[in-house]
């Protein structure tokens, strides 16, 4: 799938991004969420990035999903069972979130229904655009999503696994 040999799911010691991935990572910037609080025009003008951690997930307009989204930062290193081992490794984000995101997303068929949908507890590598409006349930900015990765929940670690885990 183009991803390198590390997997749909980056079995690897550093994160490795999937080749559409580093398409649609460009131009875009890392989401800032108290920046994106006080210039929200500013932040409105490009396409911006993040990890997030699925909080809730119901139906939204037109077919999309809307998804409560805990933000968190990418490890510099994936977290890895065994040192000898890549397919030990996971995706490796922060235990502490830094705010929360409404993210509008048009989910792909595995994505939606089945065994690995997305759900609490997914992790999603989202990028998109904020929009003018702002979630009715908490007042979040809402970001529509033009490209994500999901990671289902155990298929991902946070940093709090570094007890059982090596870097």
């Amino acid at each position: 799938m183009g991803c390198h040999g590390a997997g749909v799911y980056g079995h690897a010691p550093q994160y490795v991004p999937l080749d559409e991935e580093t398409a649609a990572l460009s131009g875009s910037r890392e989401y800032d969420p108290v920046m994106a609080q006080r210039q929200p025009d500013e932040w409105r003008k490009g396409k911006v990035v993040l990890f997030g951690v699925v909080e809730s997930r119901v139906p939204g307009p037109g077919g999309q999903a809307s998804l409560k989204l805990s933000v968190r930062t990418l490890e510099p290193r994936n977290l890895c069972d065994n040192r000898n081992d890549d397919d030990s490794c996971r995706v490796t984000v922060s235990s502490k979130d830094f705010g929360v995101v409404s993210v509008l997303a048009s989910l792909r068929a595995e994505d939606d229904v089945g065994p690995h949908s997305i759900a609490p507890k997914s992790l999603l590598r989202v990028v998109g655009t904020i929009g003018q409006d702002v979630s009715k349930s908490d007042g979040a900015l809402v970001l529509r999503a033009t490209w994500y990765r999901h990671w289902p929940p155990f298929f991902y670690v946070t940093l709090s696994s570094a007890r059982d885990m090596r870097q």
